[in-house]
């Protein structure tokens, strides 16, 4: 073995391979600084901040084998401790002050857009512009300022700080722009001093196709993006190397089934871009998930469950996604998709549907007897439970079987309780004990 170095060499790196690719394999383990990419021999060499996060990354693709689209790679420490070749695709200049940041976000788990920014950058100063974009380095950011002060102020304190709990850090320079060009005011741009601007070129439906959305969470198709959810290793039979996005549901029960429900029930396993139902096979079902690793969890955990007296059939489909048409419902937007936020603890929780459901955002004054009367037309009740946990009402219901307790949820998750949108989820618990 190669004594450790924070430059680490990666063979069979096909021609199908991009930076971008690369990047998002090696992102969770700490901010990499410089890319090359070896075309001519199948070969990159990337560099991380430090040591450690290259041990760490090279540790964990030691016990997991990493794949990107499909082809093995293979991952060693470098005879190189630094590199001196600098990926040139940057708009950065570095340490020379300018009113205009460029902003990298590494490890980027979550949405970020145009508010997000402004909420985190505007406290050093009036922020005028800011305009989001992909680049091989990942997702980026140019935000400009009134004035050159807030944004020297505005790097030394945010630099290399997480915009959330333990990701989407933030790699703060300046850059070589003078002025910022803003043509649209909408998630992916927007100019603060001029509110009048349109959302989108006259023609273009405002609703961008999945891939064009910049500031989505990037695709993560291997296993390393999530891992650190289950604790370093994935559940078993999950490969997290699985880059295609939409599933096909099949063995529907077509006169129960809607769009809605089939959000309740896949949305457990990760965020729902859109939803179509196929209409000359009423029992079929397309969902696109927000990628390949929410796919194949939707896959592994729903196939072969019961719902409205039939046995579900989950496959991956071979349709990469799903066009936008008067036949689709789109859920992208939608503040019910639960991985916008806390997506790690989400991980963690998903399994196969069980026969206990957890309720959580209920009214504070809920009853047991409230609760009972809101899914009891979905079967039979074995055992409720109320409690409180940091101070809001949640609560256990058992139901003698998994398909009811399944029916519950895909009818009464997100529906309205005495002004609370109530969510319920599967628990993995076995029996309600009253000392819980």
């Amino acid at each position: 073995m190669t004594e450790p170095s924070k430059v680490i060499h990666v063979r069979n790196v096909g021609h199908e391979i991009s930076e971008n690719d690369l990047l998002q394999l090696f992102q969770p383990f700490g901010v990499i600084t410089k890319l090359v990419m070896l075309r001519a021999k199948n070969q990159a060499l990337l560099q991380m901040q430090d040591v450690p996060s290259a041990i760490n990354a090279l540790q964990l693709y030691t016990n997991i084998q990493p794949t990107i689209r499909g082809r093995n790679v293979y991952v060693q420490f470098s005879s190189h401790q630094e590199l001196t070749t600098m990926d040139q695709n940057t708009q950065g200049r570095g340490d020379e002050p300018n009113r205009i940041l460029l902003v990298t976000i590494h490890h980027m788990l979550y949405p970020i857009t145009v508010e997000v920014l402004h909420q985190v950058f505007s406290p050093h100063g009036f922020v005028e512009k800011i305009v989001t974009f992909q680049k091989s380095a990942g997702f980026q950011a140019l935000i400009q300022y009134q004035s050159r002060q807030c944004a020297v102020q505005a790097r030394t304190s945010l630099q290399g700080r997480n915009i959330y709990d333990g990701c989407c850090q933030l790699d703060i320079q300046f850059s070589n722009l003078d002025e910022l060009q803003v043509n649209y005011n909408n998630d992916r741009s927007r100019d603060f001093t001029n509110p009048n601007l349109p959302s989108e070129q006259k023609g273009r439906s405002s609703q961008p196709a999945y891939g064009d959305v910049v500031g989505y969470p990037p695709q993560m198709p291997n296993a390393a993006a999530i891992a650190a959810a289950f604790g370093g290793g994935l559940p078993p039979g999950i490969s997290g190397t699985n880059d295609r996005c939409t599933v096909l549901a099949s063995n529907l029960n077509p006169d129960s089934i809607d769009e809605d429900k089939l959000f309740n029930l896949f949305s457990l396993y990760g965020n729902i871009v859109r939803i179509k139902l196929l209409r000359n096979k009423p029992d079929h079902a397309l969902v696109q998930m927000g990628d390949g690793f929410q796919a194949e969890l939707a896959v592994h955990f729903l196939k072969g469950a019961m719902l409205f007296g039939k046995r579900l059939e989950v496959n991956f489909s071979k349709h990469p996604n799903i066009t936008q048409g008067a036949d689709t419902h789109e859920y992208m937007n939608s503040n019910l998709n639960r991985f916008n936020r806390n997506a790690a603890k989400n991980y963690r929780y998903c399994c196969s549907p069980t026969k206990m459901i957890h309720l959580s955002t209920l009214p504070q004054d809920i009853t047991e007897e409230e609760i009972g009367n809101l899914v009891e037309e979905h079967g039979t009740i074995v055992n409720t439970k109320l409690f409180e946990m940091n101070g809001k009402k949640q609560a256990l219901v058992l139901f003698e079987t998994e398909e009811e307790a399944t029916e519950a949820l895909v009818c009464k998750h997100a529906t309205s309780l005495a002004g609370s949108i109530v969510r319920i989820s599967f628990s993995q618990l076995q029996s309600i004990r009253e000392n819980q």
